[in-house]
């Protein structure tokens, strides 16, 4: 031999991971959006009713387990499509989950219920860098909801994402408060589930890079609090958030980091003098109060609902076009904001922030306190 070194290499390009992302706000690169197809209302259960506006509890108590009626699903497919059209034009490429029929009835040993709908991804997901989290909801007509995403999971763990289950909830009679009653102001906080086994819903959570913050709520133990703790490690510190609701589920219209230094906290749920100390050093913007919405009745969201925006970037937001206040603040406070009728939406969940998942976002795991 002359001394050379004739080596086989692999000059394949190496490809970056598909799944990327760690807060709210860094550039959003591509989306989860969610489904009004096959939309079932959800049956009756104290931790589906207790968790409504009353109207809403009311009117779909009594016809759960049906479809949405037509004339629920088309402005709200109207106005869904007018958002992904934004998504598109923005250069956030959409991904859609499967086509699922939840009017089937489905059982388990110990119950039977019918499903509800795959409008809000930001339910039963999180995403933490690279890694999706399946979440163990309460909602017995949310059990098989992640059978939709299953399709773009394999995908994306098939391109390098990680992709976890937590442990899946049997949600028997025994996790539940049967006798519940909403608690008045001033009264000791009760909630609709116990800590039978850990149940959460991502979207009780928001993430702040490595800090993480969370609201107890109906849907949310401390069992699922201290699971996922456990899970994420010592890469991230989850602190809880002390909310007034009465009725809490989902922090994201309570609770919303928007950019580095900038909190919108809803001044009716979260006390400003009580937020943690970290916060010390960020700018914290209360919202203004909501601006009448259309389709109340049937709502299944609070009037705060405004607050629920998604993110683009550091500077350019969806938000409800309904929401001249809102829109004003937000450009007050240095915002680009980009109005987008929704409201037609919130019979199936939530809003922007609630019917999507945010799969890849251009940055870093990073600490901003």
């Amino acid at each position: 031999m002359d001394g050379s070194v004739n080596e086989s290499r692999d000059t394949t390009p190496e490809i970056a991971c598909p799944v990327n992302s760690f807060n709210e706000w860094d550039p959003l690169e591509e989306v989860i959006v969610g489904r009004l197809e096959g939309a079932t209302i959800p049956v009756r259960h104290p931790v589906v009713s207790f968790n409504l506006p009353k109207s809403a509890a009311f009117a779909f108590g009594l016809v759960g387990g049906l479809k949405y009626p037509s004339f629920l699903v088309k402005p709200a497919q109207e106005e869904l499509d007018e958002f992904i059209g934004i998504l598109a034009a923005e250069g956030v490429a959409v991904r859609r989950p499967d086509i699922v029929d939840f009017g089937r009835s489905f059982r388990s040993p110990w119950w039977k219920s019918k499903g509800f709908c795959i409008a809000c991804p930001r339910d039963g997901f999180l995403v933490f860098g690279d890694e999706i989290i399946e979440t163990p909801m309460a909602w017995r007509s949310r059990f098989h909801e992640t059978d939709a995403y299953r399709s773009l999971f394999k995908e994306y763990f098939s391109e390098g994402a990680r992709w976890t289950a937590t442990p899946k909830p049997q949600l028997l009679d025994e996790l539940y408060d049967n006798d519940y009653t909403m608690p008045e102001p001033g009264e000791p906080m009760r909630y609709v589930v116990n800590e039978f086994e850990p149940v959460f819903d991502a979207a009780d959570f928001i993430r702040c890079g490595r800090d993480v913050f969370v609201t107890r709520s109906n849907v949310t133990n401390m069992s699922g609090i201290t699971w996922l703790r456990r899970h994420l490690g010592n890469d991230y510190r989850i602190s809880e958030i002390e909310s007034r609701c009465r009725q809490p589920m989902h922090i994201d219209s309570s609770f919303m980091p928007l950019a580095p230094g900038k909190l919108l906290i809803n001044p009716e749920y979260i006390d400003k003098d009580r937020l943690p100390t970290l916060f010390k050093s960020w700018e914290i913007l209360v919202a203004p109060k909501p601006d009448p919405l259309p389709n109340k009745f049937l709502s299944m969201c609070s009037d705060w609902i405004s607050m629920n925006m998604l993110m683009l970037d550091e500077k350019r937001v969806i938000v409800e076009k309904s929401q001249p206040s809102m829109i004003r603040s937000l450009k007050e406070w240095g915002f680009e904001p980009i109005p987008c009728a929704f409201a037609h939406y919130a019979p199936f969940g939530g809003s922007f922030h609630c019917a999507t998942l945010d799969v890849r976002r251009r940055g870093s795991l990073e600490s901003y306190f």
